[in-house]
């Protein structure tokens, strides 16, 4: 039998109406981290994880992302801009993986230690998905077999090929093993978001980032919650795309 390979696949581009260039954008401009890096140093320390691909959307910024890559030393695919999951899918290709690590490339913080606990769900339930959705907008993640990823992108139409990845399985839930790993109480919070989509997101995450950088990547969650709960400025600030940001996020389905 295969030995399973757990790979992140994270699907990165730089354009954006909002606020261009989202995984690049500077955290701390004294050290240059950018969000993309806070992201793949925190998942590198991950125990279960093999190995971070970058599943480039093609056009004018492809270069940008490359020699990103180049300097991080990770593989790369390039592919549709739109069809954001047959990236995914290459990205495991490219790495032989049984599993994938999804992320989205504009979430700085995200709940690493979590991540070798759902894996051995993941693997223990042998689940074609496993979910974290409920934790704060931007810290959750997902653990989907490739074949599982595969099927989606072969059944499903465009809209499932969207940057929704996994939306295939969770409308189709009775032709998946799907497990949900249920968020603890205290981080189910959705007057907060941590990802970064608008320039208020991003002067937010600037603040969490300044606040921790000394235990920068591995920055609890936890933590920022409770800095969060004493600067009701920052807060305020991204308030008005918290409903919006949780309405259009994934839910899990019955």
């Amino acid at each position: 039998m295969k030995a399973r390979k757990l790979v992140v696949a994270i699907a990165v581009r730089n354009r954006g109406s909002r606020l261009y260039g989202k995984p690049m954008q500077n955290l701390d401009i004294e050290s240059s981290t950018s969000v993309l890096d806070n992201i793949i140093d925190c998942l590198r320390t991950v125990q279960c994880i093999d190995e971070i691909v970058l599943g480039i959307a093609e056009g004018n910024d492809v270069k940008v992302f490359t020699d990103y890559a180049q300097s991080a030393d990770l593989n790369v695919i390039t592919g549709d801009e739109r069809d954001v999951l047959s990236r995914l899918v290459s990205c495991g290709d490219k790495a032989d993986a049984t599993d994938i690590f999804r992320i989205t490339s504009e979430s700085p913080f995200p709940s690493y230690d979590k991540i070798d606990e759902v894996w051995k769900l993941h693997c223990d339930t042998n689940s074609d998905a496993t979910f974290y959705d409920d934790v704060v907008d931007g810290c959750g993640f997902e653990i989907i077999k490739q074949d599982a990823l595969r099927k989606s992108h072969d059944l499903g139409n465009e809209r499932h090929r969207s940057e929704h990845c996994t939306l295939y399985i969770r409308e189709n839930i009775k032709d998946f093993n799907v497990t949900k790993y249920a968020a603890p109480q205290h981080l189910i919070r959705q007057d907060l978001r941590l990802t970064v989509d608008n320039a208020e997101d991003l002067i937010l995450c600037k603040a969490v980032y300044q606040q921790f950088k000394d235990m920068a990547p591995r920055i609890p969650l936890d933590k920022i919650i409770s800095f969060l709960d004493q600067n009701s400025q920052l807060v305020a600030l991204t308030a008005p795309f918290t409903e919006k940001g949780y309405e259009t996020m994934y839910r899990w389905v019955e």
